[in-house]
């Protein structure tokens, strides 16, 4: 409204077209005023959220393709046992004195002995 003013007070014109460039210069500027702050949730969110995710995924498949006859290994049900037979995408196991065996599929492997005493070390360690 101001400009508006000026240039019906017998202003140039010329005051009110620097203002328009100074608008649109001052409007490509806020569009990467907005995208940078975007971008950079997108890379925190990367660290943060998706890198951590891909390792637990990359370190429990490295612990599935290595399960061995006699390793102690627990279920995603909670059962635990011993393993007597590995094939290429099942496992059988022993679980307790009574000698029942059960057969599961790899994924369903949540952890093994060895797994969990590297954690406790590594909490210990700290």
């Amino acid at each position: 409204m101001l400009y508006t003013l000026v240039m019906f007070g017998g202003e140039t014109a010329e005051a009110v077209g620097t203002t328009e460039a100074a608008q649109q210069q001052q409007g490509a500027l806020g569009l990467g005023g907005m995208l940078i702050p975007l971008i950079l949730m997108f890379v925190v969110m990367y660290f943060l959220m998706i890198r951590p995710e891909s390792k637990r995924k990359k370190k429990a498949e490295e612990m599935r393709s290595n399960l061995s006859l006699g390793d102690e290994i627990t279920t995603i049900g909670g059962l635990t046992g011993k393993i007597v037979q590995v094939t290429e995408d099942t496992v059988t196991f022993e679980t307790g004195e009574d000698r029942v065996r059960i057969q599961t599929k790899k994924w369903a492997i949540q952890t093994t002995a060895k797994m969990e005493a590297e954690e406790a070390n590594k909490y210990k360690k700290k």
